[in-house]
């Protein structure tokens, strides 16, 4: 004889609502982590494009003064080198993201540029 089907029920009923309640906080982490890292992702492509800039900045002949006021407007805190090598001049600019409260990591984008200005 099979159990009465009310009382099956009776013993599932919070079943669904304890596996919200574990389930929920992995999807918020997930969340959470996925729009950190798309957010140092936005930051990495702002990284590149302004070591360009400053590379032919100084390509051109400006100082490094204006090459650092440049990464700087496009990434706040970053921070920039620059070298010589033959003809081109290069220029890294890198900066430390934190992704959440647990995770850092380094972003580095370099470019280089013809050295005109010397």
């Amino acid at each position: 004889m099979r159990g009465d089907s009310s009382t099956d029920r009776m013993g599932e009923r919070g079943s669904v609502s304890a596996e919200l309640a574990l389930a929920l906080p992995a999807v918020v982490l997930t969340l959470l982590l996925g729009a950190g890292v798309l957010g140092a992702a936005s930051r990495q492509v702002a990284l590149q494009d302004a070591s360009a800039d400053a590379a032919r900045l100084l390509g051109r002949g400006e100082g490094q003064d204006a090459a650092e006021r440049v990464v700087d407007a496009a990434v706040a805190g970053a921070g920039v080198s620059s070298s010589h090598s033959g003809d081109l001049v290069c220029v890294t600019a890198s900066l430390d993201v934190s992704v959440g409260t647990l995770m850092r990591l380094p972003l580095r984008a370099s470019s280089c540029a013809l050295d005109g200005g010397r």
